[in-house]
This record gives structure tokens, C-alpha cells and sequence, in this order.
């Protein structure tokens, strides 16, 4: 089930959801919007290899707002920091953003229990398009979860996203064992 409102503030009050920093207006009915950040990052190679650590060049969204090209993979940041102990959060774009023709995941909308950090947001768009730092980007999604948990994302031996950041961070994939 999808927390409501009420819920998620009930969360909130109890630490088991942390929004950082957390404003009222930003609660819809059941869900909470984040907004972009002002870092951006483009990978260096145009020919991405999943075994190798594929180095990233960061930017700074300008106070006049940065053109997405169509064909770049950006990676994005919320500024909100967030936390979840006992719910699965779910990241998906704001419809007005998509009727801007932008994405801002490719697979990756759904966190882990225990996932604390911001979201790094794998953002593509089918025109160019101008965007700003602290615009509404998305919105988080929190479901519950039946049953005990055994093993929380930021207590995971093998997590790979888990330092606090505020810039975006690019695919660790590499880190894995294929």
C-alpha cells in the first residue's frame, strides 16, 4: 500500500522517513516532490564500458539554467536528503515534467529500505529543454513492506551508493563480480 499524507508525516515524526530539507507545501496527497540540485554531471567517454569505472565531468546548473541536448545521458541530484527505515520509496517524475519531454530515470525509481542519500537522477529529454536548480523534478513514493527485514540497504556489506552526497554519483556497476 501507498502511505497517504497523514502517513507520511506520522513517518516523519517517528524518524522513520527523514526528508531533508522538509516542506509542508512540497506533501501532495501521497506523495512528497524533490527538486533538482544544482550539480549535473556528463560522463568523459562517449563509449560506456560496464566493467570499467566510467569517470564523470560535474557542472553547475547557472542562476539563467542549463539546456538539456537530447541523445546525453545527465546525471542529476535532488537537494533533498532522505532516509527510509521501515518503507520502500519510489522516485517518479512529476507529469509536468514529463510533458517537458524530460525522463528522470532510466531503471533506477525505486530505493531500498535503509537508503540514505540523495537521489541520483538519470535524466534524458527528446528536445532541448532549459531547466533550474531547485525546480520540481519528481516525487517520492512510499509503499509499505510486510515482514521483517533482515537486510537494510545502508548496512549492505556490498552497498554501493551509501556516502552522503550532494553531487551526482556515476554507475558502480564496475564494482560488481560478472
Amino acid at each position: 500500500m501507498i502511505l497517504t499524507d497523514a502517513k507520511i508525516l506520522e513517518a516523519i515524526e517517528t524518524g522513520d522517513i527523514v526528508i531533508e530539507p522538509f516542506d509542508r507545501s512540497c506533501l501532495g496527497t501521497n506523495s512528497y516532490d524533490v527538486h533538482l540540485g544544482k550539480n549535473l554531471a556528463i560522463y568523459e567517454d562517449e563509449v560506456l564500458d560496464a566493467k570499467k569505472h566510467n569517470k564523470i565531468k560535474h557542472l553547475e546548473i547557472p542562476v539563467e539554467g542549463f539546456v538539456l541536448q537530447p541523445g546525453t545521458l545527465y546525471l542529476g541530484v535532488t537537494e533533498e536528503y532522505t532516509e527510509t527505515h521501515s518503507t520502500v520509496p519510489f522516485l517518479e517524475g512529476k507529469s509536468s515534467i514529463g510533458r517537458l519531454g524530460i525522463d528522470i530515470h532510466a531503471t533506477a525509481g525505486k530505493g531500498d529500505v535503509g537508503f540514505c542519500n540523495t537521489w541520483t537522477l538519470e535524466i534524458s529529454c527528446v528536445q532541448p529543454v532549459r531547466v533550474y536548480a531547485g525546480m520540481p523534478i519528481g516525487q517520492l513514493i512510499y509503499f509499505t513492506v510486510e515482514g521483517d527485514i533482515i537486510n537494510y540497504y545502508n548496512k549492505k556489506k556490498n552497498a554501493k551508493y551509501i556516502n552522503r552526497t550532494t553531487r551526482p554519483v556515476e554507475s558502480m556497476m564496475w564494482k560488481n563480480k560478472f
